[in-house]
């Protein structure tokens, strides 16, 4: 097996903050109600004329600019999104013309708020095999422009955001260590955007352009099975969480990261998440996690990190990583 190491990462966010105290002129809140159920302080909101791949190509850029990297020769480029500008073309064709990577592949991968554990997984899969030399993995989502902004109960969750990341084949160093993948479809009539089909699992969903959600149900599944899927990684790997540096979950709400904490007995403080000053932003949360930890130098190479993604469908994947990133050669964009 071939060797695939994450070298280089980016983020952006929009610039366009929506505070709690903007929401409670919007619906029936608060500032504190907001904090304590959500731990949410703000979130960012693209604007009108901004899209998942401009959120995307921005990431690029500032991971290009951070390491010294060039993205002509990339050979695949893999989006997780599930907001995608159109139906299709598809988020990674778009990106590809903007970045005038003139070869390479180009998917979009739909897992919710678990596609980039899922995009991650499968470029490892595609470098190891030997297909692929080098590959962009980005998750990226504009729920904004899916949220309906009289639901008090969705509204105060969501922000806009992306991540990218770098993967190149190398024979001497693998940032992969283990993995778990998993869906139960059961729960899919708890988080949606209503299709072509009206109905799942027998059950009538509400015909709307929003997203949907039964925060309630997500999270009782999420503190049930979240735990043990981690556990069966560690379990595969013969590892123990005390030889895991930092847990990265899906920032969904700070409410949710705490009893899958307390569950597996890992400290919060070893535990980062980007919902305090990005609200919810479905498959960009990890990535955006991941760098702000880089960004505050608490990050470092050789440092092992679990991540764990889970979202509608209800799918869940968890990667077990090694970061070992090249040299960092200038500052990241302030996000």
């Amino acid at each position: 097996m071939v060797g695939a190491r994450i070298t280089a990462i980016g983020t952006y966010v929009p610039e366009r903050r929506l505070t709690n105290f903007e929401l409670e002129q919007m619906v029936e809140t608060n500032n504190e109600w907001i904090i304590q159920r959500t731990g949410i302080h703000e979130r960012r909101i693209s604007r009108h004329d901004e899209f998942t791949s401009d959120l995307c190509v921005s990431a690029v850029k500032d991971l290009m600019h951070r390491y010294n990297k060039k993205v002509e020769d990339v050979d695949m480029i893999i989006v997780a999104t599930s907001t995608p500008d159109f139906p299709f073309p598809s988020v990674s064709s778009i990106i590809q013309d903007q970045l005038n990577i003139s070869q390479t592949g180009a998917i979009d991968l739909s897992a919710a708020c678990a596609g980039f554990v899922y995009a991650l997984h499968t470029a490892h899969g595609l470098i190891s095999s030997g297909l692929h030399k080098k590959i962009l993995v980005l998750g990226a989502d504009t729920i904004s422009k899916v949220t309906d902004y009289t639901d008090r109960s969705t509204c105060v969750l969501f922000g806009d955001g992306a991540g990218a990341v770098l993967v190149e084949r190398d024979e001497q160093s693998n940032s992969f260590i283990g993995f778990h993948l998993g869906s139960d479809g059961r729960g899919a009539q708890h988080v949606y955007r209503s299709g072509l089909s009206k109905k799942v699992n027998g059950i009538e969903l509400i015909d709307t352009q929003y997203l949907v959600q039964n925060g309630r149900e997500v999270f009782r599944w999420v503190a049930r099975n979240v735990p043990d899927s981690i556990r069966q990684i560690l379990e595969k790997t013969q590892m123990g969480l005390d030889q895991v540096d930092w847990f990265i979950p899906h920032s969904a709400n700070l409410r949710l990261i705490e009893p899958i904490c307390e569950k597996l007995e890992f400290p919060m403080d070893k535990t980062l998440y980007s919902l305090v000053k990005f609200g919810n932003t479905s498959a960009a949360t990890i990535p955006l996690a991941l760098d702000l930890g880089i960004r505050e130098r608490r990050v470092k190479n050789g440092d092992r990190i679990l991540m764990y993604g889970f979202g509608s469908g209800l799918v869940h994947a968890g990667q077990l990583l090694e970061i070992n990133l090249d040299q960092q050669i200038n500052a990241p964009t302030p996000l």
